[in-house]
């Protein structure tokens, strides 16, 4: 007869619950990528690694201080993470060196580009040749009248006109009686196209201003010295919530009431229309342009789906205000917003 030593289960059992919990950690570390290690994109996040790898180039013409583009990125990186994309990003505000951009991503063989056509007559030719060459190209932010001539697949963004133009109907229900729509870039289409719809909207007196570049101790000085200049104005929107912040302690200087709105946001201004010191904000929702326009992408390359059934993808306007910010303030605060 065989002798077995007796087992205390007792002693067993602590021993067995480990091993089953490190095995089931195991498991579930593996299930989340397929059972391989987790990959890392260009901005440092990890990448569902169950997709195909490819390649994707997004180019803008933002300066690189400007508080919006972080917003967009952040949308995008996690359009890349979710579909395993390598994102490789890229502006100049210069059309001819944005241009420049798009033919070393065509140089390179991405795998798609996508674009803001935010001075369309320097990228159009350039786009068709991305198209020409295999490379799909969807337009985002800027090119809502000019996204087929560039012969891409889809636009993702808002339509400038209809924005301004709702915002102008939000000055005239305030009651303001002259406003000023201050532009800091000048001979970009899309940002004239929302001061032609403020003014459309409004329907009353306006004004227009030009700021040069993206100098902010200039724009202040500037706007101050409007303000000086022409008492009748009450009401000032820009077109960038940066410029926004830098024209409230202007107008809040100027020894009259005046309404400050803008378009886009930061978190700065959040808390400013949360103080009631800004009116509202034009949201064209920046995070969802940048993910959008990565994940339409790659949805394409991986199995040649389309969005839009030939007609833009609309992500604004969408009005932040009193009434909502309370709701959007700490989506504001992570950058995502």
């Amino acid at each position: 007869m065989n002798w077995m030593p007796r087992v205390d289960a007792r002693a067993v059992l602590p021993s067995v619950l480990v091993l089953v919990l490190a095995l089931a950690l195991v498991l579930v570390g593996c299930s989340s990528t397929g059972g391989k290690p987790r990959e890392e994109d260009g901005a440092g996040g990890s990448v569902n690694v169950n997709l195909p790898r490819h390649v994707i180039a997004m180019i803008g013409h933002w300066n690189p201080s400007d508080a919006f583009v972080d917003i967009l990125r952040k949308g995008a990186t996690q359009g890349a993470e979710t579909n395993n994309i390598d994102l490789r990003y890229s502006s100049d505000p210069q059309p001819d060196r944005q241009a420049t951009l798009v033919q070393n991503a065509i140089d390179t063989k991405v795998d798609a580009i996508a674009l803001d056509l935010a001075n369309p007559e320097a990228l159009i030719d350039v786009s068709k040749k991305a198209v020409a060459a295999g490379i799909p190209v969807v337009a985002f932010n800027s090119g809502y009248d000019d996204w087929k001539r560039a012969g891409a697949l889809m636009y993702i963004g808002q339509d400038e006109t209809i924005a301004g133009t709702a915002a102008g109907e939000r000055f005239k229900e305030l009651g303001v009686k002259k406003v000023l729509c201050v532009v800091h870039e000048q001979g970009v289409p899309a940002l004239d196209k929302r001061c032609n719809g403020v003014e459309s909207g409004f329907g009353g007196a306006t004004d227009r201003m030009y700021l040069n570049g993206f100098d902010m101790s200039s724009a202040r000085s500037t706007i101050e010295a409007k303000l000086a200049e022409d008492p009748a104005i009450d009401a000032v929107i820009t077109l960038n919530a940066s410029y926004a912040m830098t024209a409230l302690p202007v107008t809040k200087a100027a020894g009259r009431p005046i309404t400050v709105a803008t378009f886009d946001t930061n978190p700065p201004l959040m808390t400013a229309i949360k103080d009631g010191d800004v009116a509202y904000a034009v949201d064209q929702q920046p995070w969802l342009q940048g993910y959008q326009a990565v994940d339409t992408l790659a949805n394409y390359l991986n199995n040649r789906s389309i969005l839009g059934g030939g007609q833009p993808i609309l992500t604004g306007p969408a009005f932040i205000d009193k009434a909502n910010i309370d709701q959007i303030a700490s989506y504001a605060q992570k950058g995502v917003r």
